[in-house]
C-alpha cells in the first residue's frame, strides 16, 4: 500500500522487486508471504460483526491479488517468479505443495505463498513460519515498518525501547505483538530463526540474508533447550 491509504502501490512494488533483485548475485533461493491488510483484513472484518472464518477467507483471497501483483513486477524486472496459493484457483496460479514449492526454488524462481494456510483463524505470520519450515529455510525474515521489536509500539509513545535480540518466551511471556503466538510457538518448537526489521530502509533485506544483525533477532536461548 505504500503512502496511499488503500490498495497496491505501483512505487512500493517497485521499491520491493528493487530491494530482491540484489540478492540473484548471492545464490540464495526467495520465498515470500504477503498480507492483504492494504486490501482486507479478515479480523478487522470480524470486529465489525462479520463472521470470522468468512472475514478470514475474504483475506485469504486477497493476499492472491497482492502476489499477483508482485509477481509481475518481479517479472518485469527479470525475476522469474511462480505464486503459489494454498486455496486452489487453477485458472489464475498454482496450487501449493511443498513438492512443487522446492521445485521451482531449485530452479531458482522466486516462490510467492499465497492464501496463508488456506485455514480461517491462522494469521499470514503464522503461514511465513510454516511455509519456512516447509521449505528449510535459514531465516524466516519479517519485514515491516519497524526497524525491530519494541517494549510497545513506537510510532505512537517515543519512550518505546527497542530489543536486539529476544528468545521465542521473551515474545510469549510479554505479550509483545510482533507475531501472533501460534507463529511464534511454531517457531520455538522447530528452533527457527526470525528477525524483523525495517523494510523501508534501502539494503536492509540484503543485510538480513547475509547475517548482518539489523532489527531484531528471535531464536532459542537458554532457557529454550
Amino acid at each position: 500500500m505504500g503512502e496511499s491509504a488503500f490498495g497496491i502501490s505501483p512505487k512500493m512494488l517497485t521499491y520491493v522487486v528493487d530491494e530482491l533483485k540484489p540478492l540473484r548475485s548471492l545464490d540464495v533461493k526467495i520465498g515470500l508471504v504477503v498480507g492483504a491488510g492494504n486490501i482486507f483484513r479478515g479480523v478487522a472484518g470480524a470486529s465489525n460483526g462479520m463472521d470470522r472464518a468468512l472475514a478470514d477467507n475474504m483475506g485469504m483471497l486477497a493476499t492472491v491479488i497482492n502476489a499477483l501483483a508482485l509477481k509481475d513486477c518481479l517479472e518485469r524486472s527479470g525475476l522469474d517468479a511462480r505464486v503459489l496459493s494454498a486455496i486452489p484457483m487453477y485458472t489464475v496460479c498454482e496450487t501449493y505443495t511443498r513438492q512443487l514449492a522446492l521445485e521451482h526454488l531449485r530452479k531458482g524462481r522466486v516462490v510467492i505463498f499465497a492464501a496463508g494456510t488456506s485455514n480461517p483463524y491462522f494469521t499470514t505470520d503464522t503461514a511465513a513460519v510454516l511455509r519456512g519450515l516447509e521449505i528449510n529455510a535459514d531465516l524466516i525474515c519479517k519485514a515491516t515498518r519497524v526497524d525491530g521489536v519494541y517494549d510497545k509500539d513506537p510510532l505512537k509513545y517515543p519512550d518505546a525501547r527497542k530489543f536486539t535480540a529476544l528468545t521465542y518466551t521473551d515474545v510469549l511471556q510479554q505479550r509483545l505483538k510482533v507475531m501472533d503466538a501460534a507463529a511464534i510457538s511454531l517457531a520455538r518448537d522447530n528452533d527457527k530463526a526470525i528477525m524483523v526489521f525495517d523494510m523501508n530502509i534501502p539494503g536492509n533485506i540484503r543485510k538480513a540474508i547475509c547475517g548482518e544483525r539489523i532489527g531484531t533477532i528471535i531464536k532459542g536461548g537458554n532457557d529454550e533447550e
